[in-house]
């Protein structure tokens, strides 16, 4: 997992991988950890993960995930660090280095334009490829150029018509050939659509176990001349060569204990560096102001009320595929009877679901009336952040809100400590006089939080993705997430705060935003002629030891090639004592003033002059310099387009038409069609009665689950599968066969069958033994092809695992080996 080992016991483990865990450090959720701003962190807590790792006897961890951040919905932005891909790409690349130091890989994910979890298997990302090669892939090229992985995962999704697992441009074309990628492709688990395709444009593993039906299938493939033999070597020689390089490292490790209380302490140390504070007001006394001071930090012998479910049961990591069973939990009711203040109670307000009573507002209101200062621990539910689903809201929960306005009535000093994976709208934040921001913090977060409130570490935090004041002013709020089978990304590249700025939008917090204890000053900025490096010096003014984070942005104006009015291209956190100077020197790359060029192909530059400035957020700049450079000559590729929303940046809503213009062809139809590619969610639309019922209990499983405050991978991943992943996930148990069978239902093929049973009733004008007439029908029609296929691909199975025994020198039975492989399957249907 990427920000924890999730790793089975051998003793219970299956090949889906949903049983439970070993026991691991839960480090912070990337989404938290990019808030740091600092690599360096970021790669420490990859060398974490790569010795517990080994010692867990896994040889490669499945992360970092850096997929952008196109809206704040994304039921699993948690796991992924930004919506800027300068910032995500250079985390992700220390991430890895940090695994990989340890002797086992690294895989980054998703690749690519993954963005929603509504229909993640079968949605269609369509997009123009300057957006795709300057927001999508920059944070990909980043990582392999800076920290060569050793293996990658393919994306569920389709990008701009072909699945990423199969798609030559993104696999051979970028990644291998361009980007000099000679590491393994993994496809996501049940992420396969056709292995052959996936085999040819360059993937080396189909997970999480396909079975020997794929093995047959990509063996006829080659016969038959589809598929070279040069094209499965090159395959083999990568996969074995990920295996190989691993070895030695898992084989020392494996069964050594790792250091808990060290990773620990890491964890907690990585946790308060990330908070970000958003808002630290002057604190009040009976309602009149004291010397002006601001609110936190906190001093010791502080009266403190604890309100807030979230302080006893913390929220930590996100839900889904990377929940860690950790290994110790810091809570912040415990943290606070060793912090020096006060505690005068604790109440909890409201409950996990969100949901209060007036006897628990009376209670919370009564308890803050007699303290200093009010905690007020707030966010977002496991229920409302996890894979397989995406938010539907950015508000807290009513019962939430309903307690903040409580508690502030009856004491002024409202500390909001605020635990989510993601956006919250902020619209209470007149009722708090400070704001904390933890996001996801791990199993140390709570007392990471009071090292803050107490200023034992002065928060350098900032902000990796905008906090608008409401959806409605996200680009993209219209149509995400996409219902149907096609996504359009038709705000091209104006997302997060390339939007806007650009469209001039009034944000709640910008992006790099954050407070600190102390104040810095800029001076000095000097940019290289080719605007490939800059210098300035940076001053701790304050009378605090603290952290500044210095952000590089360019801009080139009335230029003929539209683009974003501020774009990151550098940036660096500098640790400062009290008093204290330094010049700094930040590298912005080999192409800070390109952009991609869809009609040459390649990186262009447009000559003239830049801006570039520097400062602590995207709304701020407190230095700029101008830098005039030649440029390469190249075509404007919009010349003659009428694109008007893209050359202002007005892209909240952008019809067909101009976004056809900009993509230089036409939609897809996005129509779901009744074949192996139709999700489980839209079973309703065949004419088949038997999954229309599966359709339909499917839905109020996820829905009940969703009230319920529980989220569930196990419903939430069926819900949203193709039936083609059951083929996939199934461990060889289901063959293509079979789904064909299934496909030939949800056709309706079996109601010919009971058509012709009632034409017969009709006909004898009588009903002897109906049920069992419509009983044959819909049996010789559907379940005896399904059968028959099931009891086929069992034999074949049987005969593949005998003949791999005698290879191997093995006694057992084939049945044996067989019903071993395929153990997980039955958990899976549970």
């Amino acid at each position: 997992g990427p920000h924890g080992m999730r790793h089975q016991d051998p003793t219970t483990a299956n090949h889906l991988g949903i049983g439970g865990s070993l026991p691991a450090t839960c480090f912070p959720t990337a989404a938290t950890v990019a808030q740091s701003w600092d690599p360096s962190l970021g790669e420490r807590l990859g060398t974490a993960l790569g010795e517990e790792a080994a010692s867990q006897g896994v040889g490669c961890v499945l992360g970092p995930g850096l997929n952008i951040k196109r809206s704040p919905l994304t039921g699993r932005n948690f796991e992924y660090f930004s919506e800027d891909p300068i910032l995500a790409g250079k985390m992700a690349a220390a991430y890895v280095r940090g695994i990989q130091s340890q002797g086992v890989a690294a895989c980054p994910k998703h690749y690519a334009v993954n963005s929603q979890e509504t229909r993640r298997q079968a949605s269609d990302s369509v997009l123009d490829e300057r957006t795709l090669r300057e927001l999508y892939l920059t944070g990909f090229e980043t990582v392999v150029r800076e920290s060569d992985p050793w293996c990658i995962m393919t994306s569920y999704n389709l990008v701009n018509g072909t699945y990423a697992n199969e798609s030559k441009h993104l696999l051979q074309e970028i990644l291998r050939d361009e980007w000099g990628f000679g590491g393994a492709v993994v496809t996501d688990w049940g992420g396969s659509n056709s292995h052959v395709a996936g085999v040819a444009a360059g993937s080396d593993f189909q997970m999480p176990a396909p079975g020997l039906d794929e093995a047959r299938t990509l063996a006829a493939a080659v016969r038959e001349g589809r598929i070279s033999q040069a094209t499965l070597d090159a395959r083999v020689e990568e996969a074995l060569h990920l295996v190989l390089r691993t070895r030695a490292a898992v084989e020392a490790r494996q069964g050594q204990d790792f250091d808990v209380e060290e990773h620990h302490q890491l964890a907690r140390e990585i946790a308060a560096q990330s908070i970000v504070l958003l808002k630290n007001g002057k604190a009040e006394t009976r309602g009149a102001v004291a010397g002006g001071s601001p609110l936190l930090p906190l001093a010791p012998g502080t009266k403190v009320a604890l309100i807030g479910d979230f302080a006893t049961t913390p929220r930590y990591q996100g839900a889904g595929s990377s929940l860690v069973n950790c290994t110790q939990l810091d809570t912040l009711e415990g943290a606070i009877s060793m912090s020096g203040l006060r505690l005068v109670g604790f109440e909890p307000g409201f409950d996990r679901a969100g949901a209060t009573s007036d006897d628990s507002l009376a209670a919370a209101e009564v308890l803050a009336s007699r303290a200093d200062v009010v905690l007020c621990c707030l966010g977002l539910s496991e229920a409302a952040e996890s894979e397989g689903l995406d938010r539907g809201s950015l508000a807290l929960d009513e019962g939430q809100l309903a307690l903040l306005a409580c508690v502030a009535k009856a004491n002024a000093n409202v500390v909001v400590l605020l635990s989510s994976g993601g956006v919250v709208e902020c619209d209470w934040e007149d009722q708090a006089r400070a704001i904390l921001y933890q996001g996801l913090g791990g199993q140390a977060g709570a007392m990471a939080a009071l090292d803050v409130l107490l200023g034992r570490t002065n928060p350098s935090g900032r902000l990796a993705e905008t906090w608008p004041r409401r959806l409605e002013d996200v680009p993209c709020a219209d149509d995400f997430p996409a219902d149907g089978a096609v996504a359009a990304y038709r705000e091209g590249v104006y997302v997060g705060y390339r939007y806007y700025q650009t469209a001039g939008v009034e944000v709640a917090w910008p992006f790099g935003f954050g407070l600190s204890y102390t104040e810095f000053d800029y001076e000095g900025l000097e940019v290289a002629p080719d605007a490939t490096s800059v210098t300035l010096t940076v001053t701790n003014v304050g009378s605090r030891d603290g952290a500044e984070v210095v952000q590089v942005y360019v801009h080139k104006e009335g230029g003929e090639v539209f683009a974003p009015a501020r774009e990151l291209r550098g940036f660096a956190k500098v640790a400062l004592a009290a008093g204290e100077s330094r010049r700094v020197t930040i590298d912005l790359g080999e192409r800070p003033l390109a952009y991609y060029n869809e009609r040459t192909g390649g990186w262009e530059v447009e000559g003239g002059a830049y801006e570039v400035s520097v400062g602590p957020s995207s709304a701020e700049a407190l230095l700029s310099a101008t830098v005039e450079v030649e440029g390469t000559d190249a075509p404007n590729p919009y010349e003659g387009l009428e694109i008007e929303s893209y050359r202002t940046g007005q892209v909240r809503h952008v019809g067909d038409d101009e976004f056809e213009r900009l993509l230089g062809r036409s939609l897809p139809d996005g129509v779901v069609r009744l074949d192996r590619n139709l999700c489980l969610r839209d079973a309703r639309r065949g004419l088949s009665p038997l999954f229309w019922v599966v359709s339909a209990a499917l839905g109020r499983a996820s829905r009940r689950l969703d009230a319920e405050g529980r989220p569930s991978l196990g419903p939430l991943f069926v819900y949203n599968m193709p039936l083609r992943a059951i083929a996939k996930s199934a461990g060889g148990l289901v063959s293509m066969g079979m789904v064909d069978a299934l496909v030939r239902e949800v056709r309706g093929w079996g109601l010919a069958g009971v058509v012709a049973a009632v034409a017969v009733w009709l006909a004898m004008g009588r009903a002897p033994g109906l049920a069992g007439v419509l009983a044959l029908a819909w049996l010789a029609w559907f379940l005896l092809p399904l059968l028959g296929a099931f009891a086929v691909n069992a034999v074949r199975n049987a005969r593949g695992e005998a003949r791999f025994a005698r290879d191997g020198g093995e006694t057992r039975s084939a049945f044996a080996l067989w019903c071993e492989r395929h153990q997980g399957l039955w958990e899976f249907i549970k």
